[in-house]
């Protein structure tokens, strides 16, 4: 890959007074990070200076005002504001939740525009960033409004994918929100990206149960019975490897999850409470179903860590990774899928 077909990655800080820049900053303080992509920052550069000092970190950028002037083998700050900022690290404030969003609605624009290849996200506060522009639960649901398709939040390592079949919402709606027909479009949603984003031509999805030991024969609840087994022995009717329901609470303890190339789970932490017990730091966030790639770390703002010196990299870095991957791997998908279609309509 020669220097101008670099994937061009747009990042956004996220709450400034959380551990975002200083994850950023660390990351790309390996130079050979660089040769992966072409990183652009949305924000300032005042502001980035002011955490170079914090941290005393000596990394060169290049401050650019347009995203085609972003410069290949350099970190780029694209400035969206000049003014003087309070930053009150390891503090929640209006002022860092009304800057989060500016650096996130210029990315995901830029994203929309394809400016950039990849957005990966710097952790938000999802009560201090909510205002007339946003409101919104988090990252996924934002996203979902301002890019074409339709989300599945997925959690992954390597070796292990979770997506969700409802996602921020409260555990008291989530009975009622799992219907046939929410269970079949986030099945179809994570079996197209496994496929596309992953190169699994032949996919095997887990579905997680609902109730303790799916229900028991309705002792604990009916919805395994009445609305998920038969929906998933409709879904194995269209030809789809998909298995289940399977009790959550043995499911992962028993390394059963080995055996297939993504879960769903059916509410947020029945989900990510044992993925971030497996892989916490050094999972990603991925915003499966959309037409372009979103990633992120699988941790929050960290106000605790914030401006010590202690936040570890090691998530977001392998979000940066993963987006670069998955772009990657969808347009080779793409690609050849043409291919395919322009010989066969040829024939």
């Amino acid at each position: 890959m020669n220097k101008s077909e670099k994937i061009k990655l747009g990042i956004s800080i996220g709450d400034f007074n959380g551990i975002g820049i200083e994850i950023i900053l660390k990351t790309f303080l390996d130079k050979r990070m660089l040769d992966f992509c072409t990183p652009i920052i949305f924000g300032s550069t005042k502001l980035i200076t002011s955490y170079k000092k914090n941290l005393n970190l000596n990394i060169p950028y290049n401050g650019i005002k347009n995203i085609d002037k972003a410069i290949h083998g350099k970190i780029n700050i694209l400035n969206l504001w000049k003014e003087d900022i309070n930053v009150e690290i390891g503090k929640p404030t209006e002022i860092s939740g009304k800057y989060a969003f500016k650096s996130l609605e210029a990315a995901t624009n830029s994203l929309v525009k394809k400016e950039i290849d990849v957005l990966v996200t710097a952790p938000i506060n999802k009560d201090n960033i909510q205002s007339e522009e946003f409101k919104f639960p988090g990252h996924t649901e934002y996203l979902e409004s301002k890019v074409k398709g339709e989300s599945l939040m997925i959690l992954m390592t390597d070796s292990l994918r979770v997506g969700l079949i409802t996602g921020h919402i409260p555990v008291s709606k989530v009975p009622k929100a799992i219907t046939p027909n929410l269970i079949k479009k986030k099945v179809r949603i994570l079996h197209k990206t496994l496929v596309q984003d992953f190169a699994i031509p032949k996919p095997k999805i887990a579905i997680l149960g609902l109730n303790p030991h799916c229900g028991d024969n309705g002792v604990i609840g009916k919805e395994d019975d009445e609305i998920i087994r038969p929906t998933i022995a409709e879904i194995q009717d269209t030809g789809k490897l998909v298995y289940g329901p399977y009790a959550a609470d043995s499911f992962f303890g028993s390394e059963n999850y080995k055996n297939f190339d993504a879960i769903l789970a059916m509410y947020h932490d029945q989900g990510l409470a044992p993925f971030k017990t497996l892989s916490f730091g050094e999972g990603v966030n991925y915003t499966a179903g959309l037409d372009e790639v979103r990633t992120s770390p699988d941790h929050g703002t960290a106000y605790d860590l914030a401006g010590k010196d202690k936040a570890n990299i090691n998530s977001f870095k392998e979000a940066v990774f993963t987006g670069i991957q998955i772009f990657k791997t969808r347009t080779e998908y793409k690609s050849l899928t043409e291919n395919t279609l322009k010989i066969t309509h040829q024939k």
